[in-house]
Parts: structure tokens; sequence; C-alpha cells
């Protein structure tokens, strides 16, 4: 059986950077399960007028200010909000490039107002349900695993790594996404793994991918991984969407303490047993928090019923 792993990230990979967490996260699922994930994706991102939309949840899930701007903004119908937030948006851009020293915050703008566009006509809460619905969608996959590298960069010494955070971080996924198909029952696995196109990350994950074909990772050889990462557009493949989805939650909640996307995607990770091997966390020796207790996860006679 082929299982098609999809990959994608979250936070900052630089020490320090701008978030405190790196995550690199990986959903797989068997290639004949494929259409029927997109299907069930299309069907929610329909419900909400997303269709054809890349889902980028660190965008979806902010404050827009124009929209407190409008009075009644709740109650109007989808495309008058729409057009009464572009008023707004034109209004703002006009504002800032008429005054020179505004330069950096009207490109700062022009990037916001583009990557949020296909999200304007819902209220923050409805953008809320939205994601959460998608995260849920991906919590009843039950043949869908979910394997992810959660670094806390407070806690991570360049200096004595032998490779960098993200570089950690693919070879953590690399290896456990190939311990998981030289696992499974029956019939012999094999996976792909699909990452989000970046120019940078496709050469070094291409070049580091082919010297584990070589020689494997530090933990074990790669017999079952075909090929080098196969890079695609995320806004044409809903399921790196659903990597982000994944890769976002997990950063939230190690961050901002966030359970309602996580307590739904974590149903999926890898597991033996109770344990989930699938994610950890690569932190302090005594966190508490759910990744860590559950990666720990010693059997006692109860639980074993």
């Amino acid at each position: 059986m082929t299982h098609l792993c999809y990959i994608d990230e979250s936070g900052t990979p630089e020490v320090p950077g701008t978030t405190s967490h790196y995550v690199l996260a990986a959903l797989s699922i068997p290639i004949y399960h494929w259409r029927t994930c997109e299907e069930e994706v299309d069907q929610v991102k329909s419900k909400y007028g997303l269709s054809k939309c890349e889902i980028h949840t660190g965008w979806l899930i902010r404050q827009y200010p124009e929209q407190s701007k409008i009075v009644g903004f709740d109650a109007l119908p989808h495309a008058q909000r729409r057009s009464q937030v572009e008023a707004l948006q034109r209004a703002e851009l006009l504002r800032l490039q008429s005054k020179p020293a505004f330069q950096k915050k009207l490109k700062q703008t022009k990037k916001n107002y583009f990557q949020t566009r296909h999200y304007i006509h819902l209220t923050l809460a409805e953008r809320r349900n939205f994601v959460l619905e998608i995260a849920t969608t991906i919590g009843n996959w039950g043949f869908a695993r979910l394997f992810g590298e959660c670094v806390d960069k407070i806690f991570y010494d360049p200096k004595r790594a032998p490779n960098s955070v993200d570089e950690q971080a693919f070879e953590q996924i690399v290896s456990r996404f190939q311990q998981y198909l030289q696992t499974g029952e029956g019939e012999k696995n094999y996976g792909l793994l699909i990452h989000d196109n970046n120019q940078t990350v496709a050469k070094k994950h291409t070049e580091i991918m082919k010297h584990f074909h070589k020689r494997g990772t530090f933990w074990n050889y790669v017999n079952n991984i075909i090929e080098t990462p196969l890079f695609v557009d995320s806004t044409l493949t809903s399921m790196i969407q659903m990597a982000d989805v994944c890769a976002y939650a997990l950063r939230r909640y190690l961050e901002n303490g966030e359970t309602g996307l996580f307590d739904e995607i974590f149903k999926r990770a890898d597991r033996r047993g109770e344990k989930a091997v699938g994610v950890r966390h690569f932190t302090k020796v005594t966190c508490g928090c759910k990744i860590c207790q559950a990666h720990k996860f010693i059997p006692t006679s109860s639980s074993a019923i």
C-alpha cells in the first residue's frame, strides 16, 4: 500500500526567530483515501464560501480591523461584507501611499490584505468555526496518521546541535514515517513525502533525502519512502493545507495553551498502544504538556484493560 505524507511548518526555524517554537507537521493518508479526503474538505470550504481558496490558518484566525469599523457587519450578506471591507482597504492604501514615511507600513499592509482577501466576508467567529470544523474533519480520519516535531527553541543550542532546527525536524519526521511504514501489517507499505513548495527548502530537503536514501537517518534506514519529496503549490492542494492546520494547532497549543484545534488533530498522532510516538515536543525534561505526557505514556494495570 502507498501512503501520501503531506508536510508543512509553523513558526520560524531561526534561533531565536519570531516564535518560541518551530513545528514541522506531516499528515499521512493511504492513497486510496485521497479523493474522499479532498471531497470532505471541499464540503466544509463550500459551507463557508471558501471553495477553491487556500486554507492558511495563521491568516484566517486573526482580527481584521476593517470589519470592526463597519456598523452591523455581522448582519450583512457576504457580498456586502466583502464590498465594504474592500472599500476601507482601498482608502487605507491610498492614505499610506500619500506619505513617503509610511512606505514600510504600506508594504506590510498590502501583504496583509493579499493574504486575507479570500476570508474577509467571514466574521472572526465564523472563521474560527471554519478552522475548527476542518480540524474536526481531520480528527475523524481514523486511517490518517499525524507526525510532528515541535522544537522549543529556548532549549535548542545551535552551537551544540549537529543540525539546524529545520533539519532536525525533517529528520525526525522522515524517521517516524519510515518506522510507521515498516511496522505496518500485511503487504509492504511505501510512502511519498509531499511538501509545500519553497525553493530554499526544496533544495535543502531534496539533498537531505538523497543522503537518507544512501545512509539512512540517525535512527533507521529509509527503505519504504520512495523518491525525494514532491514539492507542490499549497494553493492548489487541499491536503497540504491540512498539514498547515496541524502544524498551526500544535504550535498554538504549545505557545498559547490553545486546545480547541489541538485536541482534534492530536487524535491522529501515530501511536504504539497508548504511547503517542508520532509527535514529539523537544523541550525541558519536566514538561507536562499533553504531547510530552502522551509521548512518555507508561501503561498501568487499569489502562491496559
